[in-house]
């Protein structure tokens, strides 16, 4: 197959490359480290540096390339809310390199997308509940989970398939920055695993790890008051 990752410098995108570089499939990785994409192309993956805030930039970097069997839209940050003062300059960055970023890859990336081909965006389940601090992080992967049900409608009769990738907490650099517990704490190889099988199975959402992932929804089924009840509980904690 020929793929695409973006964020694939690190975290989740970079195992997912290195995983299926050595399936023996094409793969491109997008990032903005030099030397972190040097390293990835010693590997077998083909570098493509661009800064995705950058639209026409995007465009250009991703002009040449062939028609994609699957691309896998990883890149993406998280910064927390102060509860005392909201932060809208943190708002904007934090949207701008979740859902804005994307939707770049996603323009430039159009024309590449052929009939049974697929393409993933990695959410979070995050967005499930509303914690504390997560106003930013949390309600732009409430929109790339939007987005992508969104596009599995307009891209049906192009017989393309969209996924949306939601994982639970990973350890990866982003990850690393939290103070705080983060329960069922998998590994950048367990999420590789999830999501590639999960693309296999031709999933809409692949939520991971199960468990973790069952809880959040059935605690998301809650009125909304407990919902806060139960985040403002686990914030004091």
């Amino acid at each position: 197959m020929n793929i695409l990752i973006t964020g694939a410098s690190s975290g989740i995108g970079k195992q997912l490359a290195l995983d299926y570089v050595a399936q023996g499939h094409q793969v491109w990785g997008q990032g903005r480290n030099a030397p972190r994409l040097q390293a990835l192309a010693e590997q077998g993956i083909k570098p493509i540096q661009v800064e995705l805030s950058e639209l026409n930039q995007v465009r250009e970097a991703f002009a040449d390339l062939a028609d994609l069997d699957l691309i896998v839209l990883a890149a993406g940050d998280c910064e927390y809310l102060d509860p005392q003062a909201f932060d809208a300059e943190l708002f904007a960055r934090v949207w701008q390199n979740n859902v804005q970023s994307m939707a770049n890859c996603i323009d430039a990336l159009w024309p590449n997308l052929k009939p049974h081909s697929q393409l993933a965006l990695v959410g979070s389940l995050a967005h499930l509940l509303p914690f504390s601090q997560a106003g930013a992080y949390g309600s732009s992967k409430a929109a790339v989970d939007y987005l992508a049900l969104a596009l599995g409608t307009d891209l049906k009769a192009k017989q393309v398939s969209v996924h949306c990738i939601q994982p639970g907490f990973v350890k990866t650099p982003l990850t690393d920055k939290n103070s705080f517990a983060m329960p069922n704490l998998i590994s950048p190889q367990q999420a590789s695993r999830y999501i590639r099988r999960g693309l296999v199975k031709g999933k809409a959402r692949i939520n991971f790890p199960g468990v973790f992932s069952g809880i959040l929804h059935a605690l998301s089924c809650l009125p909304a008051r407990w919902q806060q009840a139960l985040c403002q509980r686990l914030a004091n904690k």
